[in-house]
């Protein structure tokens, strides 16, 4: 396998987890606009986006394969948690 091949393989791996924790900031900035209004969405982002793609690597090792529907219901738990923790905490 070759340098882009890996690069493709790895960008598609994370691809859905990556696009779903931009979503999920996206709607947590929309639903508590206001007690968000202090929190950059970059932040949410990338704290949501990393948590999944964290789940993604989990249930790759996990399960030996990605793509598990175990390994995407444990995203969005994990999602809500980094959102939580990267939004809601007191400073």
């Amino acid at each position: 396998m070759g340098a882009i091949d890996f690069f493709w393989h790895v960008a598609n791996l994370f691809a859905v987890s990556g696009l779903f924790g931009l979503l999920a900031a996206g709607g947590a900035k929309l639903l508590w606009r206001r007690a968000l209004a202090g929190v950059r969405w970059p932040r949410l982002a990338l704290a949501a986006a990393g948590a999944a793609m964290a789940v993604t690597l989990a249930g790759l090792l996990f399960f030996g394969r990605d793509g598990r529907m175990a390994t995407y219901a444990l995203m969005v738990p994990a999602a809500a948690l980094a959102l939580g923790w990267a939004g809601f905490r007191r400073r």
